[in-house]
Parts: C-alpha cells; structure tokens; sequence
C-alpha cells in the first residue's frame, strides 16, 4: 500500500468510525460483537482499499460490508450456539446420574484393580481409539505384543469387573467382552 492510499484510508477511518460504530452497536447485541464487526470491516477496507468509493459513498460501501460482517458473525454463533448444545447434551448423556452412575463405579473400580500397564492399554485401545498398530506406536513394542499384551488386559479387565466386592453393574456382561474383543 502506497503513501498515497494509507492516507486516503486514514482518512475514511476519521470519517466515518463513529457512523459504522453506531451502525454495528444498533444491530449487535453486545458491543463486544459491534467492536469485531467495526474491526473487520475495517481491516477489509484496508484489504480492498483500491474498491473503496471516495466521499460519502465510502460509508455506504463500509455498512455494506458491515452488514455482511454481521451476517457471518450471526452464522458462526449459530453453530457455536447449536455446537454447544450437542455437547451439553452428549455429557450430560455421558455423565448421567443414577444407573449410569453405578455402571462407572464399576467400571472405574475394576479399572483401579489393573496394573498401570493394563489400564494404560485399555485406555489406549478403547478412550483414545487406537488400532494395535497406533498403540505399538505409542509404546514403542511390536503389533504382535501389543494384541497379546491387549488380549490379556481385557481378559484381567472382566474378570476384575466380575469380582465380589465391584459395584453391581446393570450391563450385559457378555455385551461388555464383545465389545472388548
């Protein structure tokens, strides 16, 4: 950008924030949503400045250009809105109380009864979703030991989950060992 262009936008700026300030602060519903949308539509000006009409047509080219800030703005809270929404609604499905509850006792006490190896390649296998290929990876081990290593770790699992003493767990435990395999 030229001299010549860095003082025309300057100029534009002194004239016309506080009209494009008013504008966004009209239509945001929080000023720190009208401070981005005055912000962008700012620093587009200075991306275009070579379409940026002169004179008053320079505020009417910047509402355009605000109002399109605007409705891109309203689009992203509308995703983070309904993203947020989903997952709310994924924890509380995860972490429901009550049943639920009883069922990660279980879980977790069992967990707790494993050697740190075992819990670290179930976690592996089932929390991160790595194949044996990925786990042999992280663990710096052959695939081959690791399908052992996983085969024996699952079998210690359930049967630590079957074990007097673990919370009742309302779940088919033969569902839990086809899952595991």
């Amino acid at each position: 950008m030229d001299e010549d262009d860095r003082a025309r936008f300057e100029s534009v700026y002194r004239s016309t924030y506080d009209h494009l300030l008013g504008y966004a602060v009209r239509r945001c519903d929080r000023a720190e949503d009208a401070a981005d949308v005055v912000a962008e539509t700012y620093l587009i000006a200075w991306r275009r400045i070579a379409d940026l009409p002169d004179g008053e047509h320079a505020r009417m080219w910047l509402f355009g250009v605000a109002g399109k800030v605007m409705a891109n703005h309203r689009r992203g809270e509308r995703r983070r809105t309904a993203w947020h929404a989903d997952f709310v609604a994924e924890a509380e499905r995860l972490y429901a109380v009550g049943s639920a509850a009883s069922e990660f006792d279980a879980v977790d006490e069992a967990m707790s009864q494993l050697s740190d190896d075992d819990r670290e390649l179930l976690a592996l296998a089932i929390w991160e979703e790595l194949d044996t290929g990925q786990i042999a990876q992280v663990l710096g081990c052959s695939r081959n030991a690791v399908r052992i290593r996983l085969h024996r770790a699952r079998q210690r699992f359930v049967k630590a989950l079957e074990r007097p003493g673990t919370p009742a767990m309302r779940v088919n435990r033969p569902l839990i060992r086809e899952e595991m395999q």
